[in-house]
């Protein structure tokens, strides 16, 4: 409960106490929700990078980070991903040395053998970058993440 809310309830609470008929509603807004499907590939990876961002942001000496690479990315991937970070001396799920401070996942195309979409990590208010992530339908699970499209075929 914010301060603002506090004072607010108190100060609702203080008035009914004293008589004066005065009542106060603490609103926090339009609640706030998230959706997805566990049979959606769009957003299999978007329940991907939420849980692996939550993982590195909560620094857990790369256990829940490594089991979440192992359950969504292809074992290939997972071999090429390493190769990649230790060339480029930074996380190849991200991209990036650091954690963003947002994320968004939109569908990018499907084809009949794999799924699309595009993961914008935001940085700061004026920085984001965009990730294509490759799926393959058949198994679930990541086989590509990379700075440019494929394009659908």
């Amino acid at each position: 409960m914010t301060s603002k809310t506090r004072t607010v309830l108190s100060a609702g609470l203080l008035a009914v106490a004293l008589g004066l008929g005065a009542t106060a509603t603490a609103s926090a807004g339009t609640p706030h929700s998230v959706s997805g499907k566990p049979s959606d590939n769009v957003s299999r990876i978007a329940d991907f990078y939420g849980a692996y961002i939550d993982a590195v942001t909560d620094e857990d000496s790369g256990n829940l980070g490594t089991a979440l690479r192992a359950h969504y990315l292809t074992p290939a991937y997972q071999k090429a991903l390493a190769a990649w970070e230790d060339r480029e001396h930074a996380d190849g799920v991200l991209r990036a040395q650091n954690v963003p401070l947002a994320w968004k996942v939109t569908d990018n195309g499907s084809t009949a053998k794999r799924t699309e979409a595009v993961v914008t990590l935001t940085w700061s208010k004026n920085s984001s970058t965009k990730l294509y992530v490759d799926m393959k339908r058949d198994s679930r699970q990541i086989y590509r993440i990379a700075d440019k499209s494929i394009g659908a075929k």
